[in-house]
C-alpha cells in the first residue's frame, strides 16, 4: 500500500516527512489552496530529496509549459492533475518523461466511463471526494462507489481518509488500489503536517498483520 502525502510546502516539516519516506509528497500549485505553496519551496531541499520518494508536483488547470517549467525545477517524477485537464495533456506529460496521476472527483452520480479517455497516458488515478474547489475537503465519499470501477490501472484514494477509517479499505481489496493519499486529516493547519500522527499511520500500514 503506497503513502501519498500531498499539501507540503514548510521546509522542516518536509524535513520530518522524508524521514518517515512516504512513497509520494504533493506540493500544490493552485493559487485558490490554503496549502499552496507559493514561494516557499526550497528548491536545494527538493532537488536532493531520496530517490524512492517520487515528487509530485499537483496542478489544476494549468498551462502546460508551466507545469513543465515546475518540473524541471523541482525534478517531480510525477504531475498530479486535479483539474478538468485534457487526455492530451497527459499525453505531453509522459511525452517528457513525467509519470501522470489523474484525480477525479467521485460522488454517487460519476461516470466512470469518462475513465477510458484517459487509461492509455495515465499511470494511476485518484479518486477524491466531490465538492467545492479542487480537494483538501477532509471528507469522504462512499468507497463502495468505486465496486463500479473496471479498469486495469491502479489508483489512490483519497477524500478524508483518517486512522478512523483507515481499516475500512478492505470493501476495496478487488480493486487494483494502489495506494492513500493524506492530507487535510493529518494537519496541525493548512499546509503543516502532524508528524507523530502520520508516523502512527505510516506504521499501521506498513506493519504486516499478524494472523
Amino acid at each position: 500500500m503506497k503513502i501519498k502525502v500531498c499539501g507540503m510546502r514548510e521546509s522542516e516539516n518536509i524535513k520530518a516527512l522524508v524521514a518517515l519516506k512516504p512513497d509520494f509528497m504533493g506540493f500544490i500549485f493552485y493559487p485558490k489552496s490554503p496549502r499552496f505553496t507559493g514561494e516557499m519551496l526550497d528548491q536545494e531541499l527538493l532537488l536532493n530529496f531520496p530517490a524512492e520518494i517520487k515528487k509530485t508536483g499537483v496542478f489544476v488547470n494549468a498551462e502546460t509549459g508551466f507545469i513543465l517549467e515546475q518540473v524541471r525545477k523541482y525534478d517531480f517524477q510525477y504531475v498530479q492533475l486535479h483539474g478538468h485537464e485534457t487526455p492530451e495533456i497527459s499525453r505531453i506529460l509522459k511525452d517528457n518523461g513525467v509519470g501522470v496521476i489523474k484525480a477525479f472527483s467521485v460522488d454517487k452520480a460519476f461516470g466512470f466511463s469518462t475513465l477510458d479517455q484517459y487509461k492509455d497516458t495515465t499511470d494511476y488515478f485518484l479518486f477524491d471526494t466531490k465538492g467545492e474547489g479542487y480537494g483538501g475537503h477532509g471528507v469522504s465519499f462512499d468507497w463502495r462507489i468505486l465496486e463500479k470501477y473496471e479498469l486495469d490501472t491502479p489508483f489512490l484514494l483519497a477524500g478524508g481518509i483518517s486512522p478512523d477509517n483507515i481499516d475500512h479499505l478492505d470493501i476495496l481489496k478487488d480493486k487494483p488500489l494502489a495506494g492513500i493519499d493524506v492530507n487535510s486529516k493529518f494537519e496541525i493547519s493548512p499546509g503543516l503536517k502532524n508528524i507523530e500522527l502520520l508516523k502512527q499511520l505510516f506504521e499501521k500500514i506498513r506493519t504486516p498483520h499478524k494472523g
